[in-house]
């Protein structure tokens, strides 16, 4: 009897024990960083970030931002998996010197705790109308309005349903307004500015805010920072997704394709050329892309190859040039700088390649030009000499070979004859005679 006690209470004191660990186990927030364009797998990420917290059991999600801005497309998706998450997500903007601007100022709005390192800023959030030379006329100018009413709106809605500055983001959205992390928190355009992750996490401990399913009291005491890197499937994706680097993989491509059809065998072009072609087609699909640039890229390949078929004395080659110059500059449709090609890149990019097709077609020509050593073509203008008079037909000695020959006018034996042409296995001599 007395052993059955005392089995009984020690279970009850490991129980206890478990009870007592697992209350006093630490908080976890995970940890993503947000750097560069937002572009549609950027969305995709923080999307599936967000799933994969609600999986480890995280107290929350921490975004670390830091975005010039980008498609619009992407940042409502993302506002949209913000506002319905199932756990609390901070948008942080750090570090210092980092921005939230154009698309980052709704992505900031859209968090249930939004914050900014000193040295930050956010604003810049007008909406760009896409097209080249922006609006004109009545027609462009009533769309351009339709547009910005349509993100004012949506910015309010963001902005209340968080309880921030409405009238702030408004005129983020109109104005292009653009204000300070101190600013912000005083505007209440945020909800906290802090140097560090750290500092941030002390700030809202029993912080209480609004998640899709009801209220979330956020405990920060003691937590654990679980940093998440970019996979490596996603880091690729969001690297072609990059303007510079989709447009340089188009080149890449047209590049290598156009030297495996102009020196058909050699393979190795042809297959990097098509996997460059296949990874910046599906970075120009997640961009605004204008397909006349695609086409002027194209045509300027096609001028490069004529060139080779048709002796132009240069003219389709400059034609080629000036193609891909402009098809470069007008390829992404779209005034918003972070979605443009940086001209850092746009300049040595272009003379690259057009150095490169220069050269390619240089070569090609050379090569068709070059005096041929073997077969019918070597054989047309060489000298014979004549080992039977040709009357209407005799023989030659040609390379080597003994040849039945023709001629226009009768050759005595020893003379010396140019073939004129080759009509099967028959040679169409005349004499080569000796000028007085």
């Amino acid at each position: 009897m007395l052993k059955k006690i005392k089995y009984a209470l020690m279970a009850i004191l490991m129980l206890g024990a478990f009870l007592a660990g697992a209350q006093e186990k630490n908080p976890v927030f995970n940890v993503i960083t947000v750097d560069g364009v937002i572009t549609s797998p950027t969305s995709k990420y923080i999307a599936s970030s967000i799933e994969e917290a609600k999986k480890d059991n995280a107290e929350g999600l921490i975004i670390l931002l830091d975005t010039p801005g980008g498609m619009d497309t992407a940042m409502r998706d993302i506002a949209k998996s913000i506002l319905n998450a199932p756990l609390p997500v901070i948008v942080f903007v750090y570090p210092s010197g980092a921005r939230a601007a154009s698309a980052g100022v709704i992505i900031t709005e859209a968090a249930h705790i939004a914050a900014m390192a000193p040295g930050t800023n956010i604003g810049a959030a007008h909406p760009v109308s896409i097209g080249i030379g922006g609006p004109t006329g009545d027609k462009d100018k009533t769309m351009s309005e339709k547009i910005e009413n349509d993100a004012a709106a949506y910015a309010r809605s963001i902005a209340k349903t968080r309880g921030r500055s409405e009238e702030w983001v408004e005129k983020a959205v109109r104005k292009s307004e653009s204000i300070t992390a101190e600013e912000a928190l005083k505007l209440k355009v945020i909800d906290y500015v802090a140097p560090d992750i750290d500092k941030l996490l002390a700030a809202i401990d029993q912080k209480e805010v609004t998640l899709a399913g009801g209220k979330k009291k956020i405990s920060t005491k003691n937590a654990v920072i679980n940093n998440k890197k970019m996979g490596t499937r996603q880091g690729i994706l969001a690297a072609i997704s990059d303007p510079n680097i989709s447009y340089i993989l188009l080149l890449v491509g047209l590049a290598g394709l156009y030297f495996e059809l102009s020196t058909p065998g050699a393979i190795l072009p042809g297959v990097i050329g098509g996997i460059s072609l296949l990874l910046a087609f599906f970075g120009l699909s997640t961009l605004p892309v204008n397909y006349t640039g695609i086409l002027l890229i194209l045509f300027g390949v096609i001028l490069f190859i004529a060139e080779i078929k048709v002796m132009s004395h240069g003219m389709l080659t400059v034609g080629g040039v000036v193609s891909l110059v402009l098809g470069s500059l007008l390829l992404f449709d779209t005034p918003e700088p972070a979605l443009r090609l940086s001209f850092q890149v746009l300049i040595p990019a272009v003379l690259v390649a057009s150095g490169f097709f220069i050269v390619v077609v240089w070569l090609a020509v050379k090569a068709q030009m070059r005096k041929h050593f073997s077969g019918t073509e070597a054989m047309i203008g060489a000298e014979a000499e004549v080992v039977k008079d040709i009357d209407n037909e005799g023989e030659v000695f040609l390379m080597g070979e003994y040849w039945k020959a023709t001629s226009d006018q009768p050759i005595k034996k020893g003379a010396k004859a140019r073939v004129v042409k080759l009509e099967g296995l028959k040679l169409l001599v005349e004499e080569i005679k000796n000028k007085p």
